[in-house]
């Protein structure tokens, strides 16, 4: 079998490193409303992407109209459907994520990103009917486990982790509904759909909060957010996916958990207590044991990493 061109490796790799460090663009805006850095978020992403999109794209633009113009009148509503589902989807997990860094910690968001393939996994069980092999149930037993022992020790931690895992989870499971459309195409369509229905409430996103002027350091950083963390790693893992498996890409995915973590002790000298130790040690342990080679072909499981 060939070996990949060890550009598409670096690519995956890239990608995934770039949103390790997506921590830092959140905390230089830690004391701003994280609905309101949702909704310049979502700005700034939908116009870099339709700039992108109608400039260079546009073949690939032409080719989804194509699709959806040839595709029955059922399936045409299908796919509307499935698509403002996966957009309101991502921005619950954008939302959620964003609050979990800048007003939980940063050990409840990696947590979160590690349950999820495992979660999606079983998703994609119970909505697709899709196999799972018998190392991977067990992995999936290991990480409710650990689930529990986060709950006992802090079950808001919990519940933040939950939320933003199954809000991608789910996200992931539309998007391999519309896999025969081109994932940036309709990635832009959910970025524009969102904000036409986020544009006229900036208020209620703002909240209650006394204003607070919205600084140069803000805009910087929330475009830094948007373009280098959002825009540039999701074009890499695109490009990845052109030569390399999803499972691979479903692997290399963990770099980015990994990352958060060592930021959350190393740089941000976050604590730990025993029980969540305890359950790091078997959601990585989990990972090891969902990811093992069988001998068998593997299942199709819905891995891959769209977007954060």
């Amino acid at each position: 079998m060939p070996v990949k061109p060890d550009k598409y490796y670096s690519a995956g790799i890239a990608s995934f490193v770039i949103w390790g460090f997506i921590v830092f663009p959140l905390r230089a805006v830690a004391n701003f409303p994280s609905g309101q850095i949702l909704y310049f978020r979502v700005l700034f992403a939908m116009l870099g992407l339709s700039v992108i999109t109608f400039l260079f794209r546009r073949d690939s633009l032409k080719e989804t109209w194509r699709e959806f113009q040839a595709a029955t009148r059922r399936n045409k509503q299908r796919l509307g459907l499935l698509t403002i589902l996966g957009g309101l989807l991502l921005m619950v997990n954008w939302l959620v994520f964003i609050y979990v860094i800048n007003h939980i910690d940063i050990q409840t968001g990696s947590f979160s990103y590690l349950l999820c393939p495992i979660l999606t996994a079983l998703l994609g069980y119970v909505i697709l009917k899709e196999k799972l092999r018998t190392n991977q149930w067990l992995a999936i037993g290991i990480s409710i486990l650990s689930c529990c022992l986060i709950g006992t020790g802090a079950f808001t931690n919990l519940f933040y982790s939950l939320l933003v895992a199954l809000s991608y989870a789910f996200f992931l499971i539309t998007q391999r509904a519309l896999k025969q459309y081109d994932k940036l195409v309709l990635l832009t369509v959910q970025l524009l759909i969102v904000f036409a229905c986020m544009g006229p409430f900036y208020s209620f996103f703002k909240g209650d909060v006394p204003d607070v002027p919205l600084t140069a350091n803000f805009y910087t950083s929330v475009m830094v957010l948007s373009f280098l963390f959002t825009i540039l790693p999701l074009f890499l893992n695109m490009y990845a996916l052109k030569e390399l498996k999803s499972g691979t890409i479903g692997i290399l995915m963990y770099i980015n958990p990994i990352i958060n973590f060592l930021i959350a002790f190393l740089y941000f000298h976050e604590k730990t207590s025993s029980e969540k130790a305890v359950a790091y040690g078997l959601i990585f342990v989990s990972v090891i044991i969902y990811n093992l080679p069988s001998r068998q072909k593997p299942a199709k499981v819905i891995t891959q990493m769209v977007a954060k």
